[in-house]
């Protein structure tokens, strides 16, 4: 599987081999290396299909944010070989729009429809940032906080942090019981399996070393994700997670949100899986398949 990738200032084009970009052949001796190094840029992952309608509207957000210690913004949108006109109106916005704050731009659009988790996988691999997160394109989580979710990074170096919809005093959208009563069982299993205490496994909001996330060999290419790399942090000697509050701006289902029942049962199959399963570097997978 191939993806085309567009680098914006300066432009660059080349084909990418998928395989390769999800297999990182990083050693996990870096995960516990912890020297004291100032935070330079943020690595910011869109994973979009189809949003046309929101995906001007979350880069003027992104590009309105000044982030804490003068760290830059490097905006990696990976489209997921959308059917509307996404391409069109990323590349206008790149090409058109003055006065960015964002350092670097990359544009990369895959082939064939593989899911968001795949998505997410390309970015990881192009992501130059000292630590990155995962943006959606749906206005559903607010740029504005990147700094609530950066200041456990600043203050107590931590390698994870978690925006937590179910914690703290921030704005949320008041939407389904069912989906929310879903989230909490699916962090309680979660929890079970992994021994942490999160209260929101399922967030949208992570923010990765990015050295230590290449790391890990990723599998889930859709909704499968968030129980994947949980379970698989979880399994890092000497990882530092924290969670802070976040505010939470839901879709309904009408207004163009995804994710339904069947992926909660994926998610409840990922996380037995892969907390049962014990962690392997991306070397390891290398290794074993040249033998």
């Amino acid at each position: 599987m191939h993806t085309t990738e567009r680098q914006v200032h300066p432009t660059v084009d080349a084909q990418l081999n998928q395989d390769e970009l999800i297999d990182i052949s990083n050693s996990h001796d870096n995960v516990n290396d912890r020297s004291e190094q100032p935070i330079k840029r943020l690595s910011i992952i869109i994973p979009a299909y189809n949003e046309e309608k929101t995906i001007t509207k979350i880069l003027d957000r992104i590009n309105e944010v000044k982030l804490i210690r003068n760290i830059e913004k490097e905006v990696i949108i990976v489209n997921d070989c959308s059917k509307d006109n996404t391409e069109s109106i990323i590349q206008n916005y790149v090409e058109n729009r003055a006065n960015h704050t964002i350092s670097l731009f990359k544009y990369i659009k895959h082939d064939v429809n593989q899911g968001k988790g795949a998505a997410i996988h390309t970015g990881i691999a192009q992501a130059t940032g000292d630590y990155l997160l995962v943006q959606d394109a749906d206005l559903e989580y607010d740029p504005g906080e990147y700094n609530t979710l950066l200041k456990p990074i600043i203050l107590a170096s931590a390698d994870v942090v978690y925006g937590s919809r179910f914690m703290g005093g921030n704005p949320h959208r008041i939407l389904f019981f069912w989906h929310s009563l879903g989230n909490r069982f699916l962090t309680f299993l979660s929890n079970m399996f992994s021994n942490l205490n999160l209260t929101d496994m399922e967030t949208g909001y992570k923010i990765f070393r990015t050295d230590m996330i290449k790391c890990i060999t990723l599998c889930e290419k859709r909704f499968g994700f968030e129980p994947e790399v949980t379970a698989k942090i979880a399994q890092v000697p000497g990882i530092r997670i924290y969670e802070v509050g976040i505010s939470y701006y839901g879709r309904t289902f009408a207004e163009g949100k995804k994710i339904g029942w069947r992926d909660g049962l994926k998610a409840i199959y990922c996380i037995l899986r892969y907390s049962l399963l014990p962690l392997k570097s991306a070397a390891e997978k290398r290794k074993r398949q040249t033998h």
